[in-house]
């Protein structure tokens, strides 16, 4: 018969299947606690839902880094202004002349808020909440210092410090500013 195969024809080996996605295997997960996510957000949830996830988290944890050492810094020096600026670091911004102008701040800050936009796929392709599958969660091509590691697990293992002292940050930043709210005053 025609559609006979010949057993003469050479055998070619499957293509190898993806390596499932595994949230427990992410750069983040360390020997203690181990895997935390006591409220089950990444149950039934998909990688690429997983990834903007990350994004988020990365974002929020780089963002806690640069203001708890902006709130320790902000209460003691205070270069502009004339160094009038003696007040706890949650109301520092309203006690500026800045305040008059605070559309304008808004715009600047908005403005920087909206440019990461740029790795996330678009809403009106229907597209919500993912990123662009060529964009890799935190990283902005930007190493003018050459530390990114080059190696998968030194580059793990960096991404996984980064998160961790993220995750402190955002709870240091956040007792920082509770402790100035019960208390009124400055940390120091």
């Amino acid at each position: 018969a025609a559609n006979d195969k010949s057993f003469d024809e050479p055998l070619t080996a499957a293509p190898a299947a993806a390596a499932a996605f595994d949230v427990k295997e992410m750069a983040g997960v360390t020997s203690f606690p181990g895997f935390f996510d006591p409220v089950g957000m990444s149950n039934g949830v998909s990688e690429a839902r997983m990834m903007f996830y990350r994004e988020a988290e990365l974002k929020h944890s780089r963002v806690a880094m640069l203001a708890a050492l902006g709130f320790l810094v902000a209460e003691g020096f205070h270069p502009l202004f004339g160094g009038s600026i003696d007040v706890p670091s949650y109301v520092a911004f309203q006690a500026t002349p800045l305040q008059t102008f605070w559309p304008v701040t808004a715009l600047i800050v908005g403005t920087v808020e909206v440019s990461p936009g740029l790795p996330y796929q678009s809403p009106f392709d229907g597209k919500w909440w993912t990123l662009k599958e060529s964009h890799k969660s935190g990283d902005f091509m930007f190493d003018p210092a050459g530390l990114k590691p080059t190696g998968a697990l030194e580059l793990k293992e960096m991404q996984t410090k980064e998160l961790n002292n993220g995750r402190l940050a955002m709870l240091g930043i956040a007792g920082m500013v509770g402790q100035e709210l019960a208390t009124g005053g400055k940390l120091f």
